[in-house]
C-alpha cells in the first residue's frame, strides 16, 4: 500500500455551536493520508493513473468553504465520505484541526480513519 498525503490544507468555513461562531468564518486545517497504489502511475508517468491530490484539495476546499456545520466531528465525517466515494480511496486518515478553539491550546480537533487499509505486502511510503 502506498499513501498520498496532503498536509496543512487551510480552509475558511463557518464551524461551531456558539451564536458568535455562526456569524464568522474560522480556519480549519486538514492533514490527510489516503491509501492508493502508485505503481501504475510510476510506470506510465500519467496523472490519469494516480490519485490526483490537486483534485482532492480543490473538491475539499469547495465543500468545506461552503459548509456550515456545528461540530468538527460532522465535518470530518463528511470530508472522509467525499474522499472514499468520489475518489475511490479504500482508506483515509484525516486530522481536522480547529486552531484556537480552546483558550491556552494551540491545536484542537479530531483524528479519524475510515475505510480499510489494503494489506498487499507493499510497504507504506
Amino acid at each position: 500500500m502506498d499513501i498520498i498525503f496532503l498536509r496543512a490544507l487551510k480552509i475558511e468555513t463557518v464551524i461551531g455551536i456558539f451564536d458568535w461562531e455562526r456569524e464568522i468564518k474560522q480556519t480549519v486545517v486538514l492533514d490527510l493520508e489516503m491509501a492508493t497504489d502508485i505503481r501504475k502511475a510510476a510506470t506510465t508517468d500519467s496523472i490519469d493513473d494516480t490519485l490526483n491530490y490537486k483534485a482532492v484539495a480543490k473538491r475539499l476546499i469547495d465543500f468545506v468553504s461552503h459548509s456550515e456545520f456545528g461540530l468538527v466531528e460532522t465535518l470530518a465525517e463528511r470530508i472522509t465520505e467525499i474522499i472514499l466515494t468520489e475518489f475511490s480511496v479504500p482508506w483515509v486518515r484525516l486530522q481536522l484541526n480547529k486552531q484556537g478553539a480552546v483558550s491556552g491550546a494551540q491545536d484542537v480537533g479530531v483524528i479519524i480513519e475510515r475505510g480499510r487499509k489494503p494489506e498487499d505486502g507493499t510497504h507504506i511510503r
